[in-house]
C-alpha cells in the first residue's frame, strides 16, 4: 500500500496513514497496531505473535499464537474459545457453558450445577446437583445411578436394581420379581 504520510514520534513509535485510509503504528516493541480505513476494524499483531483483531460490530478475536488459541468475545457476551486439538467451548453471558471435545463429545454446563454429555454414539448422561446421574444407551436402555442404588431399565420392561447393601433386585416385564442378597443368593422368586 501506498504510504500518505508517515510520523516517527518522540517515544519511539511510528505512525503510517496508507492513501487507503489505512493506519499503521508501530511500536518500539515490536507491537503493531492496524486501524481500517472504515475506522472500526483494529488489528494488533503483539510482539508475542498474538494478534487483537476488533470487528465493526464490537466482536473481539484474540490469537494466542504460544498456545494456538483463538479467543472470541461476541458483542452479546458470549464467548468461544477454539484450541489447537479441536476442543471448542461456549460460555454463554447467563453462565451456561457448552463444551465440545476433539471426539465430537458435547458436554453441556448449567447454571444450576446440572451437567449433560451427549457422545458421539448417541448415548446421554446426565448429572444432578446432588450427584445422581442418568444414562441413556442408544439402544434403548437406560440407567439410575443414586447414592442408595443403581438401577438399569430395558427396553423390555425389566428393571434391574442392586442396592448399595449388595442386594438385587430384577422386575421383569412379565411382572416376575427375583431378589438376590449381597452373595449373589436367590432369597425371593415369584415365577409367575
Amino acid at each position: 500500500e501506498e504510504i500518505e504520510r508517515e510520523t516517527a514520534h518522540p517515544d519511539g513509535k511510528v505512525e503510517k496513514v496508507l492513501k487507503n485510509g489505512c493506519h499503521l503504528i508501530f511500536f518500539p516493541n515490536g507491537t503493531c497496531k492496524k486501524v481500517g480505513s472504515d475506522g472500526k476494524t483494529v488489528t494488533i499483531t503483539f510482539f508475542n505473535g498474538d494478534v487483537k483483531q476488533i470487528m465493526p460490530d464490537q466482536t473481539v478475536i484474540y490469537y494466542y499464537a504460544d498456545a494456538k488459541t483463538t479467543h472470541t468475545t461476541y458483542s452479546d457476551g458470549l464467548e468461544v474459545l477454539q484450541f489447537s486439538n479441536g476442543q471448542i467451548e461456549k460460555h454463554y453471558p447467563d453462565g451456561k457453558k457448552e463444551i465440545t471435545f476433539p471426539d465430537q463429545t458435547i458436554k453441556n454446563l448449567f447454571t444450576d450445577g446440572q451437567e449433560e454429555s451427549i457422545f458421539p454414539d448417541g448415548t446421554i448422561v446426565r448429572v444432578q446437583r446432588d450427584g445422581s446421574k442418568t444414562i441413556e444407551f442408544n439402544n434403548g436402555q437406560r440407567e439410575l445411578h443414586t447414592s442408595q442404588f443403581k438401577r438399569r431399565e430395558y427396553p423390555d420392561g425389566t428393571v434391574k436394581t442392586v442396592y448399595m447393601n449388595g442386594q438385587q433386585e430384577t422386575k421383569y416385564g412379565s411382572g416376575r420379581v427375583r431378589i438376590k442378597d449381597k452373595d449373589g443368593n436367590i432369597i425371593m422368586d415369584t415365577k409367575l
